[in-house]
């Protein structure tokens, strides 16, 4: 398994310390939130680009992509029916794509729940089909950079659209891009009615990234979830992408959800048949 960290986890540390700290836990890359450099995407340059890049190469680090997409900005919308805002979505998707790419790179989650919630008189049918033209509209520089854009479903305390990993895989198949697969979250499966070992199975064919964490929004192995089936699903269906922490509450302190997480996948691993 490769082990990534969700660089927000760091919260106000300086980006060298956390990549200090993240490299000799034993972490191989980041997944970083773009609002963590600027809530703007347009106004990072490419010399803050090279350079935030450069500092993740010289601690030994990747960075594999982005989450949190549109945390944070403001006028774009991914279920809108106003035509005009699904354009400017997908410009700054596209935009998102660039520096994703510029970072080093290849995988997009798509979660961002603020920005994608049912607007009144808008069902989840419909809902879905505007989210696949803002995807069809973006996809063309998605393939250009290299870029796979996996849709996350989240769990209905989160959101009302995509509550499922099958509406998550619908969404994908309207789009109809290899460009676009699907992302799943461990947090999130655990609400959506079947074992999450099953659903990882059910949906191996295209799953491009993974989020460990427990229901309880802390770390993998801060809370009750067995991640023994769960990673045993992974190396089951041969998944090769990143096993990615990301954790919501950070009550425990960030030594301890960076440390512990990964001392826990590591020891699930090696008990994997």
């Amino acid at each position: 398994m490769k082990y990534a960290i969700c660089n927000e986890t760091f919260q106000d540390w300086p980006f060298e310390k956390a990549f200090q700290y993240a490299r000799q836990l034993g972490y191989e890359a980041l997944e970083f939130a773009p609002f963590t450099i600027h809530e703007d995407a347009y106004q990072i340059s490419a010399e803050r680009r090279a350079e935030v890049r450069s500092l993740a190469e010289d601690n030994g680090l990747q960075i594999i992509g982005l989450h949190w997409l549109l945390a944070k900005t403001e006028g774009y919308y991914l279920t809108t029916s106003d035509a005009d805002v699904r354009q400017r979505t997908a410009d700054y998707l596209a935009e998102l794509a660039r520096l994703c790419s510029d970072l080093g790179g290849h995988i997009m989650v798509l979660g961002s729940p603020q920005q994608r919630n049912l607007l009144p008189g808008i069902n989840h049918d419909q809902a879905l089909d505007f989210a696949a033209d803002v995807l069809k509209q973006a996809a063309p520089v998605f393939e250009e950079r290299g870029v796979i854009l996996a849709v996350e479903p989240l769990s209905p305390l989160e959101g009302d659209f995509l509550l499922t990993a099958d509406q998550g895989a619908d969404l994908c198949s309207r789009v109809n891009h290899e460009c676009v697969q699907l992302h799943l979250d461990v947090k999130a499966m655990c609400s959506m009615g079947e074992p999450v070992e099953d659903i990882i199975r059910k949906h191996a064919g295209i799953t491009a990234h993974f989020h460990a964490n427990d229901e309880n929004l802390r770390g993998p192995g801060m809370g009750d979830v067995d991640f023994l089936p769960i990673m045993q699903a992974l190396k089951d269906t041969q998944y090769d992408g990143w096993v990615s922490v990301e954790v919501f509450d950070y009550e425990p302190g960030i030594e301890a959800l960076a440390s512990e997480s990964i001392a826990y996948l590591k020891e699930i691993e090696r008990q994997l048949s």
